[in-house]
């Protein structure tokens, strides 16, 4: 008995029967989607191992059925979007370098440009914008193409006549991703850099060119080259092994390759924003 005649079990009664249902669900919910983020993962992984291993000890095999494949896959993440990443530098350079040097000259800190412009542009916005503008070029492509394939049966004919789906529908789209992924980023971020000191000029900011290039030029270091070139090829990998992923997940139909497209790139560009934290870790240990 509790001090006022009650019972423990009804001390601890809930006049709300509702509200004691509430967090049960609430906690089963959180826990259902733990368990598809995990099972996603898992399948993300298991994916990434499986295509990794195809490419190494199939990598000369049906060279010329695939090298043609890979080629054309180069030509659509790579030389299509061009004139896109062109646009791109030059308003990254008007809207982020040229007003970054504006507002450093106005406070006389025009010494601090060199690495402004390479924690801003060179790390971080270039390969990253670069990355999500070809998920949503090349990337939701990858979904549709592979999901309807899947849809139709076409993967299961190539399985029936002994062709490996991974070597051919897969392997060429991880190799292309990634080598577009790696050259428009270094085409970007050069873009950006010569852009944007014309507007330093048009805004007649007393800053010589030379003196422009030379302080990026002394703020970037060996590491800095490494560091971008292993950040876009990740980019372009994990890009490329989700949107697959999904494509060919699982037997689906023909009006369920929204949805898959739509998980697809959001959980793409989850994967790239852990990605870029991981290298600002390193970042920040290697100082």
């Amino acid at each position: 008995m509790t001090q006022d005649g009650s019972t423990p079990a009804e001390a601890v009664q809930v006049d709300d029967p509702a509200s004691a249902l509430a967090l049960p669900r609430w906690s089963a919910a959180v826990g259902r989607g733990l368990l598809r983020a995990l099972s996603t993962v898992q399948g993300v992984v298991a994916f990434a191992l499986i295509t990794l291993a195809v490419l190494l000890r199939k990598a000369g095999a049906a060279h010329r059925l695939i090298r043609p494949m890979i080629r054309r896959e180069v030509d659509r993440s790579g030389l299509q979007l061009i004139p896109m990443f062109a646009f791109l530098a030059v308003a990254l350079g008007l809207v982020v370098i040229g007003q970054t040097v504006s507002w450093l000259s106005r406070l006389g800190a025009i010494d601090f440009i060199g690495p402004v412009m390479v924690i801003a542009v060179v790390r971080e916005l270039g390969p990253l914008v670069g990355a999500l503008v070809i998920l949503a070029r090349v990337g939701t492509a990858h979904v549709v193409e592979l999901g309807t394939a899947r849809a139709l049966g076409e993967i299961e004919v190539l399985e029936s006549l002994g062709i490996d789906p991974v070597h051919y529908c897969v392997v060429p789209r991880v190799v292309g991703m990634m080598a577009g992924t790696f050259a428009l980023t270094v085409y970007l971020i050069l873009g950006a850099i010569v852009s944007g000191y014309a507007w330093v000029f048009l805004q007649d900011i007393p800053l010589r060119p030379e003196e422009y290039f030379r302080q990026i030029a002394v703020a970037l270091r060996g590491m800095d080259f490494v560091l971008l070139g292993l950040k876009t090829l990740a980019f372009g990998f994990i890009m490329a092994i989700v949107t697959c992923f999904h494509g060919l997940a699982r037997p689906i139909r023909v009006e369920q390759v929204s949805r898959a497209t739509v998980r697809a790139v959001t959980q793409s560009v989850i994967a790239c924003v852990v990605i870029d934290a991981l290298f600002i870790v390193v970042y920040l240990t290697i100082g």
